[in-house]
């Protein structure tokens, strides 16, 4: 992104975790579920696929365990893209 002149800037969710309020901002009117990180530990031993929490609880737990957010989040000018969606980002 940076190559092709994007400004970036960089957020370590570790260190500075989004509030719930920040999330359900960013996730808006799309499908929470595209939020959450199928490959976290969490998601598989809570078989989230299969019995998905609601939209309150999916950000409740991304908001204390940011490894359930799926990465990277890319917003620009309002759109989002999430995961390493090369197609959506390459449109951005």
């Amino acid at each position: 992104m940076e190559k092709k002149g994007f400004e970036l800037e960089f957020r370590d969710l570790g260190k500075e975790r989004l509030s719930e309020s920040e999330l359900d901002q960013m996730i808006g009117e799309r499908d929470y579920k595209e939020f959450l990180n199928p490959r976290n530990e969490i998601y598989r031993q809570k078989k989230l696929k299969e019995n998905p929490p609601s939209r309150r609880e999916a950000i409740r737990m991304m908001a204390e365990e940011p490894n359930l957010i799926r990465r990277p989040v890319i917003i620009v000018r309002g759109r989002i893209v999430v995961g390493f969606d090369e197609e959506a980002i390459a449109k951005l």
